[in-house]
């Protein structure tokens, strides 16, 4: 499928409400709030090798239960291809360009989004919730940095867990998470969501939290998914967006997917109870899974979550500290 300048999602009709989330849980509103803004996602490449051949892959953010999608403008240096890689269903816009005499390369992408509030344990976020086979495995099989099995286990070891209580048994997860890791990125190694890093730092950020969440998860034969995209601050308005933020979700047949904010909770502990079931209409959902490969294939090993522009120059990874990226919103 060719596209240069526009994509077309599917676009759901939202309640727009501009109730930041501040209080306490028990003071949210009967409906779920939404949050309705543009998503500028840009960069600039410089110090390209004359005449080398650059590929970028941009993850597209889905329209889906939780936000509705429409693609804006494109302004890209080459026509584009919309794919879809076939593991966990992630959109992936691509293009290449030969490099000319300048030496750089500009790209960008607009999406107007409506976010609404996720309350997982009040509503259904999927008619259908009973897992296939197929999905079962996958969001029950360890990643490369995701083991089942050894350190990260043996922190349950002291839990009477409610086996037979699978949401009882989330909560419990939810809870030792919190206990055992810090929000910290101080130390050498974080953001990696590597699970036996985390048990030996104690400390992370979102990535960390909620990869030893899904390390705890299937390890009890929980399915639990990994979810990746950027935050809002609460305050509506305009402004960069600086990094990442990401969660986790884990499936019960008689209620679906059910998302849990770990690293939030640990932040600001008044919300502990809210994050456990509960998401902020405050962000972007871009893309699901770790250990990923594009479409097409890129010539590096799986990438181990996919968020940024992924960008190989002449079949080499183009090291992030030169790429500037522009990322910026603006509420609606």
């Amino acid at each position: 499928m060719k596209t240069s300048h526009s994509l077309i999602i599917l676009v759901a009709s939202l309640v727009l409400t501009v109730t930041p989330l501040g209080e306490a849980a028990e003071t949210k509103p009967a409906t779920p709030r939404s949050r309705q803004f543009r998503l500028n996602i840009g960069a600039t490449v410089n110090h390209l090798p004359k005449r080398s051949t650059v590929r970028v892959w941009l993850p597209v953010p889905p329209s889906n239960t939780s936000q509705a999608v429409k693609a804006l403008a494109h302004s890209l240096p080459a026509s584009a291809s919309l794919n879809r890689e076939p593991k966990y269903g992630n959109q992936v816009l691509y293009f290449q360009k030969k490099v000319g005499k300048s030496g750089s390369l500009d790209f960008n992408t607009v999406y107007e989004i409506r976010r609404q509030e996720v309350r997982g344990l009040e509503q259904a976020r999927d008619e259908k919730k009973v897992l296939s086979a197929k999905e079962r495995e996958l969001y029950l099989a360890a990643n490369k940095k995701v083991p089942l099995t050894g350190q990260p286990i043996e922190l349950l070891a002291q839990l009477n867990l409610a086996k037979d209580k699978p949401l009882a048994l989330a909560q419990q997860l939810y809870n030792r998470v919190d206990e055992h890791v810090r929000y910290d990125k101080s130390k050498p190694g974080y953001g990696n969501g590597d699970v036996l890093w985390v048990c030996n730092s104690k400390s992370g950020n979102c990535t960390d939290f909620h990869s030893l969440f899904i390390s705890f998860a299937r390890s009890q034969a929980l399915p639990a998914r990994f979810e990746i995209g950027f935050p809002l601050p609460p305050q509506r308005g305009h402004g960069k967006i600086s990094g990442y933020h990401c969660w986790a979700m884990f499936h019960i047949d008689s209620r679906g997917w059910i998302p849990v904010d770990i690293s939030e909770a640990d932040k600001d502990p008044k919300l502990k109870e809210y994050y456990f079931g509960n998401l902020t209409e405050n962000r972007v959902t871009f893309t699901t899974g770790r250990d990923i490969n594009l479409v097409p294939r890129q010539a590096s090993p799986p990438l181990n979550y996919f968020v940024y522009p992924h960008i190989e120059v002449d079949g080499k990874p183009w090291p992030r500290e030169k790429i500037e990226l522009k990322f910026s919103y603006r509420d609606q």
